[in-house]
């Protein structure tokens, strides 16, 4: 499985990217939150992603952070909400915000998403009730606006093999004001521990 893509931005066309890497480019669907961070033509990009081989295709999906790749399988999972659907909720609201509307059973903020109805928004709440609840502290570590450094570590994190759960742990000891690099160093060494 394709787990992580780092490459040259060739081409954008919302919601596919093309990103060449070592001569082969690759087709990529990423949400529009996604998207709007990326870098310009040119630009090199790094990617978590999550792969899928169906009869008629093969399926390449991006994104930034590990929150976001992780909401996307647990939305995938759910009957009736297909890869298309996912990309969708993604890109009309944030993780944080998806965290949130199901912790509050907010089926309304939910059916503001095209392609998202009253019966649908119920079902989403009911089956990632518990599960994105749990995850919240996590998600909200990722997607932060004062955690762009810690959601970078828990990328790289996971990019190193380590799961996201571990790499989440590893990253809420660290100090607020850590850099990249200096929180990856110290990440590394309390899961070596």
């Amino acid at each position: 499985m394709i787990g992580r893509i780092s490459g040259k931005l060739i081409e954008k066309n919302p919601p596919q990217i093309l990103v060449d890497v070592g001569g082969v480019g690759y087709e990529i669907d990423v949400p529009m939150s996604t998207f709007y961070n990326l870098p310009e033509i040119g630009g090199q990009v790094v990617l978590l992603t999550h792969f899928v081989v169906r009869e008629d295709a093969q399926l390449l999906y991006g994104f930034l952070t590990a929150a976001e790749r992780s909401v996307f399988r647990m939305l995938i999972k759910i009957s009736g909400i297909g890869a298309r659907t996912a990309l969708s909720i993604l890109s009309g609201m944030t993780v944080q915000m998806l965290a949130q509307a199901i912790a509050a059973q907010d089926c309304a903020m939910l059916t503001r998403i095209p392609g998202i109805g009253k019966k649908t928004a119920e079902r989403l709440v009911l089956e990632l009730k518990g599960k994105l609840g749990a995850d919240l502290e996590g998600i909200s570590l990722a997607a932060g606006e004062h955690s762009e450094a810690k959601s970078d570590i828990v990328s790289a994190l996971v990019a190193l093999g380590y799961s996201e759960r571990e790499a989440i742990a590893a990253a809420k000891k660290l100090p607020e004001d850590v850099s990249v690099s200096e929180g990856i160093r110290q990440a590394l060494q309390s899961l070596s521990r």
